[in-house]
């Protein structure tokens, strides 16, 4: 992740992502909580700042945690993009002879989510490569596997695009539950669990909000 000072008077700095494999990406839910939380000391605690994906409204609270807008969803195929006649809140593909249930939604960048019963048990290292790169996603696509546990609380796993399977993937916690909340499966506010640790979806069909923990490593410097 590359960020660079303001570029408009207002904004607290840009950024721009790059996953493992080089591509860029258009956001990264868990990387610009990441970056609020690095300049929240030498700045305020209430952000803006810009990604490719548009302006991100970023809060760090009182216990720690980052709160980012994650933007409103976009359901319509077109602009996600997905190939379908009309928009729907499911759609089959077909994979090698197999029909697969799914859903998509872009949060600034494309993804796939299918509902599963066992998350341990879900085939995401064979299905993610295949769903990412299915024709029907011209650019790709973020590929979660989502347990609904009730309707406050889900499971996640997330391959995703250019990368592989990763720990997190706030985008895709996103995606997972206002795809789980348009099927009136889930609540306005939903605890997610990732192999890396949880975070707080909360969407009431207007800016997506993600809110979790983001704690400095270490610091260094880069000779280019």
């Amino acid at each position: 992740m590359w960020v660079t000072d303001a570029i408009e008077p207002d904004n607290a700095a840009s950024y721009r992502v790059f996953n493992r494999d080089g591509s860029e990406v258009e956001q990264c839910g868990n990387g610009v909580r990441c970056v609020a939380r690095m300049l929240a000391g030498r700045a305020t605690d209430s952000l803006v700042l810009e990604s490719p994906a548009g302006l991100v409204e970023a809060r760090v609270l009182d216990n720690g945690d980052v709160s980012v807008s994650m933007g409103r969803p976009e359901f319509e195929p077109s602009r996600i993009p997905f190939l379908a006649d009309a928009q729907s809140n499911a759609y089959s593909l077909d994979l090698n002879g197999q029909e697969l249930a799914v859903q998509v939604v872009s949060m600034g960048n494309p993804h796939c989510v299918l509902t599963v019963d066992d998350v341990d048990a879900a085939d995401v290292q064979s299905l993610g490569p295949l769903l990412e790169h299915h024709d029907r996603f011209p650019n790709g696509a973020n590929v979660g596997f989502m347990r609904i546990v009730d309707p406050g609380n889900i499971e996640l796993r997330v391959h995703e695009r250019g990368v592989g399977e990763t720990l997190a993937c706030g985008t895709g916690a996103c995606a997972a539950v206002v795809c789980g909340q348009q099927s009136g499966l889930l609540e306005d506010e939903v605890k997610v669990r990732l192999p890396g640790g949880q975070v707080v979806v909360s969407w009431r069909r207007g800016t997506v909000w993600l809110t979790g923990n983001a704690e400095l490593i270490s610091e260094g410097s880069l000779d280019i």
